[in-house]
């Protein structure tokens, strides 16, 4: 017990053991002057904040913010006359990443654009696109500069929900604001979040309840170290305080493809999956199992060739456990073109493992391994993202 604890207390028991008389006077013992009334002093007693609770983000920020980019986008068309004229514009955020001029935001930042400006502590740089991937919405661009202010990439698989973060970003063209809040919940999928396209993406998000608004799209999502964590990318309709960000994870495998080729080839098995519900798993007598259960087989593709079935269950991929359809999708896809994989599967009661040489994923911008469509309306996003 604390000693302001036990002072408190001590008051209390002098106040509680005194008796007053019917007047109301305290009153002594017999024939002694009345005492003086006893007076308790409101003592104030400073609330500590959680151990692990910052007392600002103050400092954080101003060592993140120079690193924090303001993008600007020109889409332009060419007229009958031949002349360009602007059919739109376009605001976003991104961040520094690596001194030498490359710089992260997100694909539907930037696509469809003729003209990208990028403000860097003030000073505006025309960008190039790098590297860019549709269907994880990540871009990378590049400024004609040395020895920028970056910001580090840190480990969003490390991150738990609870742990403090900070976005920082341009909402409605409000250049570098900062916001704070919590992660609220990791690997939300595309069924949790809607109008992302059309819904064939590889999405593994992290939710946070920091402000993330229009224009906060491919923004830095940062832990109390400023190591980024996640890229703000989209907001929940109709809801408050919930935002998406992609882990930084996904992106740093990434990177290297996107900076090589410009662009993620996909590799794929050929099959579409879905998440293995209660119903699936009572009809097909499978108890409480996890994976990513078959709902079609492209004719003669890869999983067809190696004798995938319709309601098979995928539980492992090269030996990796697979907890359900995303996690499928995204370790195929990047498995590589070309590659014999073994799949582990369950077929009623049997598990077999089956070799399957993976081929390329066609249509890179938008396509992705099949999911299952969802038919149950849900809240989604406004019309493009933030």
């Amino acid at each position: 017990m604390t000693r302001a604890c036990v002072l408190v207390l001590a008051a209390l028991a002098l106040l509680g053991c005194r008796r007053s008389s019917p007047g109301g006077a305290d009153a002594g013992p017999p024939g002694s002057a009345t005492a003086a009334p006893l007076v308790s002093p409101t003592v104030a007693l400073p609330l500590a904040p959680p151990l692990d609770a910052p007392r600002s983000f103050a400092d954080l920020a101003a060592k993140a913010d120079p690193a924090v980019a303001f993008v600007k986008t020109t889409q332009e068309q060419e007229g009958r006359t031949g002349r360009r004229r602007v059919i739109g514009e376009g605001l976003g955020s991104a961040f520094v990443y690596d001194p030498s001029g490359l710089v992260l935001t997100n694909n539907h930042v930037i696509k469809g654009a003729t003209d990208i400006r990028v403000l860097i502590q003030k000073k505006e740089f025309k960008a190039t696109v790098v590297g860019r991937d549709g269907p994880t919405d990540i871009a990378v661009l590049r400024v004609e500069s040395k020895d920028l202010a970056h910001l580090p990439l840190g480990d969003s698989d490390g991150t738990r929900v609870g742990d403090w973060v900070v976005a920082i970003g341009n909402p409605f063209g409000l250049a570098h604001t900062v916001s704070a809040g919590i992660v609220s919940a990791k690997g939300r999928t595309g069924s949790d979040v809607r109008g992302l396209g059309d819904g064939t993406g590889y999405y593994n998000f992290l939710q946070t309840d920091a402000a993330i608004n229009q224009g906060n799209s491919g923004g830095p999502l940062l832990d109390l170290g400023g190591r980024v964590v996640g890229i703000n990318t989209a907001i929940r309709a109709n809801a408050n305080s919930i935002g998406f960000a992609i882990p930084i994870n996904m992106v740093k495998e990434l990177l290297p493809r996107l900076i090589k080729d410009g662009k993620v080839i996909r590799s794929a098995i050929g099959i579409r999956v879905s998440s293995l519900v209660t119903e699936d798993s009572t009809r097909l007598g499978l108890g409480d199992a996890t994976g990513a259960l078959v709902r079609s087989v492209l004719p003669a593709g890869p999983a067809d060739k190696a004798g995938v079935q319709i309601d098979d269950v995928i539980t492992a991929f090269e030996g990796e456990p697979v907890p359900g359809p995303e996690k499928l999708r995204w370790v195929a896809s990047l498995a590589g073109v070309g590659k014999a994989v073994t799949l582990r599967i369950t077929r009623g009661k049997r598990t077999l493992e089956l070799k399957v040489v993976l081929n390329e994923l066609p249509d890179q911008e938008n396509s992705a391994e099949e999911p299952d469509p969802d038919p149950a309306p849900a809240p989604g996003l406004p019309p493009g993202h933030p």
